[in-house]
């Protein structure tokens, strides 16, 4: 019996574990507040209107903010290259599923995933230890709600 109440409580705080933040533990990304509201009928966000496309938000998140449509939903990443010290060059540059880093390092991401990608041969991934930052996507008729 105390076993039982032991794997109880034991999962009673798992399940209630705060997830608001996601990628917290990069040194490269600050946790910063986001909470921005996109109208899908606006002309600038229409093409989110379409699967594969992306948009760019910038003034939001570490470097702003890249929204994808992903087959009936949507998702939202920081717009900063999460695997190296933030420079004028680490806006991520977004093309239809992919991302790309201004900088020399030309690191390239899944907008799908948010995981690094390889575009060229020669480009080794295993050195990039972490992913894109993640924002929450709510929808509800034609607002995108974007927050963290």
């Amino acid at each position: 019996m105390r076993y039982t109440f032991l794997f109880l409580v034991s999962f009673v705080f798992i399940a209630c574990s705060d997830n608001s933040n996601y990628n917290n533990d990069n040194p490269y990304l600050l946790n910063v507040p986001v909470n921005v509201s996109i109208n899908l009928t606006l002309p600038e966000y229409s093409q989110l209107k379409f699967t594969g496309n992306s948009i760019y938000i910038p003034n939001e998140g570490n470097k702003g903010i890249i929204v994808i449509k992903v087959g009936t939903g949507y998702f939202a990443w920081d717009a900063a290259d999460p695997n190296h010290q933030q420079a004028d060059c680490s806006v991520l540059v977004n093309s239809g599923f992919n991302a790309t880093c201004g900088c020399s390092d030309k690191n390239t991401y899944n907008l799908a995933t948010g995981e690094p990608v390889r575009i060229e041969e020669d480009v080794d991934i295993s050195n990039l230890e972490y992913t894109l930052k993640f924002y929450p996507v709510r929808k509800n008729g034609s607002i995108l709600t974007i927050s963290n």
